[in-house]
């Protein structure tokens, strides 16, 4: 999934973006509270990290901000504000979590996973669809109780498309999904993908709404 990282501290931004990239998550990271706004309100991310302590803007009016121009990506703070006033402040400003620095990054990539679930519906942290269980703090699939070997895309692309499990998804949607900035995007990289998918966990699984999209099926077509 993707993420904006705003962190105005070099060494510690650089370590949380290496540390969640090795987690699964893609990362864009900015260092002031002007830029994340931009990037808030003009990029499809599926959680944030917003350090409060950030330079041009403060992350509170960062928060305020981008709830007030109709933003609901789950935002989880990161601060040294220890001070439950202004937890209390930030909660009712709109954030959805906090982590109080220094940083335990399991724990970071924890709560933004659950963030995210509950920011989709999905209380459960497994996902399932069709005998396919999904695992996103291991990055594990299995198919009927058999592990399938996915490619680090493969399985970042099903936990898409099974986080929302009966919408329609775009290829642009998916790309934005998938990859942070300065990645190449080959042209026909989703419909590799999609067909390495269907040909490891079977074709009814991830279905083709022409000149759309895919969707992900949790009930087989004949029964849906």
């Amino acid at each position: 999934m993707r993420i904006l990282l705003a962190e105005d501290d070099t060494l510690l931004g650089d370590g949380l973006r290496a540390g969640l990239r090795q987690l699964g998550f893609q990362v864009d990271w900015v260092r002031d509270g002007v830029a994340a706004e931009r990037e808030l309100r003009a990029e499809p991310y599926a959680a944030a990290v917003l350090d409060l302590g950030l330079p041009l803007m403060d992350g509170m009016d960062v928060l305020a901000s981008v709830r007030r121009a109709g933003v609901t990506l789950p935002v989880l703070v990161l601060t040294a504000r220890d001070a439950v006033p202004e937890r209390v402040r930030g909660l009712n400003l709109g954030a959805d979590d906090y982590v109080v620095k220094p940083v335990d990054l399991d724990e970071l990539a924890a709560r933004l996973r659950a963030l995210v679930r509950r920011a989709h519906g999905r209380p459960q942290e497994s996902l399932v669809a069709q005998g396919v269980v999904l695992e996103p703090a291991a990055r594990s699939v299995s198919l009927d109780g058999a592990p399938v070997a996915l490619s680090g895309r493969e399985f970042d692309l099903l936990h898409v498309l099974m986080l929302n499990a009966g919408r329609v998804l775009s290829r642009e949607q998916i790309e934005q999904n998938l990859y942070s900035w300065g990645q190449e995007v080959e042209s026909n990289a989703v419909e590799v993908h999609v067909h390495n998918l269907r040909r490891k966990l079977g074709t009814g699984l991830i279905h083709t709404v022409r000149g759309v999209g895919y969707t992900l099926r949790t009930t087989p077509a004949d029964t849906a």
